[in-house]
């Protein structure tokens, strides 16, 4: 079924949220957090700490584009991890696979941890960091297409924008979790935290990974889904193969992964590379972490806000309006980086990414549902997600320091790198159909007209 073009609406009648509804926000919140958590503490760690502990031989820009190359490894995986875990989704159940992923993404994360230093043994250290990334990889591929499936598909009618967006939220508190961390544990002696004090941090992940799993274990499938199976069974026929149904409509699937690539290079151009174009120009790196918890914490009110906007003006305008404030802002935002004021530079990674990134992060999630039917959605948004963050947001850092280098220092390459993505972004996103509320729209319709 090929999805219908939204539309702007009048703002959706109040909703109160069931016991089911709120264990389901909690759940998959609770799995994004983890997600972002791990994410970005990685990208933290391969800006200001990786460099030295696991490349120490190496000149610093080699050094520096090693660490991103590892973290952009990660990232090769995702998709992989995005069609198995979208399988297990679409055919076994949404619950299943957002309690095989968490569980993952903590064991793996916390492994980084506790990887030795290539001081102490040599290239097998580097070689332990890439596997551990890998396998983070594989497991956060499928985290987001699980929980962003669950919480819209319990989303009451007209608000499935907000509860998408909550999601993002959780990405919020992740931010202002790791760059506290790792800004808390950076402000004492140097010795310790570049031997210990950046491994608590990533063993944290096991006591976020328990947390989820209680959450999660009370989780229950949507009716919607439940209906799905249900017609399945009685048909007494094998069920589709998802990716197969996906394919059968490929306009949409690429659509999905044209859509996130400026979504997926925001934050890690302005935040991951940032914080290293920061440190590399003599800026403390306690800055850019204090500047990506005042950035968190903003992300976790301006999500949810932009979200309820997309209710009510659309899912595509929201969007598009982040894609174009993305290309026009990232260049005041590294000018405000290279005065070395905390309090501009702080305004510079608000007005990067704050603004524009978190409008797009914001809407990205519910968009992607709403362009595959049930028995495909978790598949779908998988690839577009996975393969857009993989393609976009993996490189990104790595990308941005070799047009840094090539360009001898000036930041004129990455912010035509920006341009071209947010533009390709905001063309998708103008070209896609989707349908706002597929399941209620009719059940929207009769509460507008009682």
């Amino acid at each position: 079924m090929q999805p219908t073009t939204q539309s702007t609406r009048s703002a959706p009648p109040p909703a109160t949220l069931t016991p089911t509804q709120r264990r389901t926000i909690a759940g998959g919140t609770i799995g994004t957090l983890m997600e972002y958590f791990d994410y970005y503490l990685y990208g933290l760690a391969s800006a200001a700490v990786f460099p030295a502990v696991f490349f120490s031989s190496d000149s610093a820009f080699v050094a520096q584009l090693s660490s991103f190359a590892t973290f952009a490894v990660g990232f090769l995986l995702r998709p992989v991890g995005g069609l198995v875990f979208g399988f297990i989704g679409d055919r076994f159940g949404r619950k299943l696979t957002l309690m095989i992923t968490v569980i993952g993404m903590g064991l793996t994360t916390a492994a980084i941890g506790l990887i030795p230093s290539d001081a102490s043994i040599g290239l097998a250290a580097p070689v332990l960091l890439v596997t551990a990334r890998m396998f983070q990889g594989l497991f956060v591929g499928g985290e987001m297409g699980g929980a962003a499936t669950m919480v819209v598909e319990h989303a009451p009618v007209g608000r499935r924008g907000l509860f998408g967006a909550l999601l993002i939220s959780g990405a919020g508190i992740a931010n202002v979790a790791s760059a506290g961390m790792m800004a808390g544990l950076g402000a004492g002696p140097e010795s310790f935290f570049m031997t210990w004090g950046w491994r608590i941090p990533f063993l944290f992940a096991l006591v976020l990974a328990i947390v989820a799993v209680i959450l999660r274990r009370h989780l229950e499938e949507s009716d919607e889904f439940t209906q799905h199976r249900s017609d399945v069974a009685a048909q007494k026929v094998a069920a589709p193969s998802p990716l197969r149904e996906v394919l059968r409509h490929p306009k949409n699937a690429i659509l999905g992964i044209l859509i996130g690539l400026p979504q997926s290079i925001a934050g890690y151009v302005v935040l991951t590379f940032g914080l290293a174009f920061m440190v590399s120009d003599g800026v403390p790196a306690q800055v850019g972490f204090i500047g990506t918890m005042i950035v968190g914490a903003l992300q976790i009110v301006l999500a949810p806000t932009y979200g309820a906007l997309s209710d009510r003006l659309g899912r595509q305008r929201v969007y598009i309006a982040g894609c174009l404030g993305f290309a026009l802002l990232v260049w005041p935002a590294f000018a405000l980086y290279g005065t070395h004021e905390p309090a501009l530079i702080w305004l510079g990674m608000i007005v990067g990414f704050a603004i524009p990134g978190i409008a797009m992060q914001g809407t990205l999630q519910t968009m992607l549902t709403e362009m595959f039917d049930v028995e495909q959605r978790t598949t779908g948004v998988n690839i577009g997600y996975q393969l857009s963050n993989t393609l976009g947001g993996g490189l990104a850092p790595l990308i941005a320091t070799a047009l840094v280098g090539w360009a001898g220092g000036s930041i004129w390459p990455v912010v035509v790198y920006v341009v071209v993505i947010s533009a390709v972004g905001a063309i998708a996103t103008a070209t896609a159909s989707m349908r706002p509320d597929t399941a209620d729209a009719g059940r929207l319709n009769a509460l507008r007209g009682s």
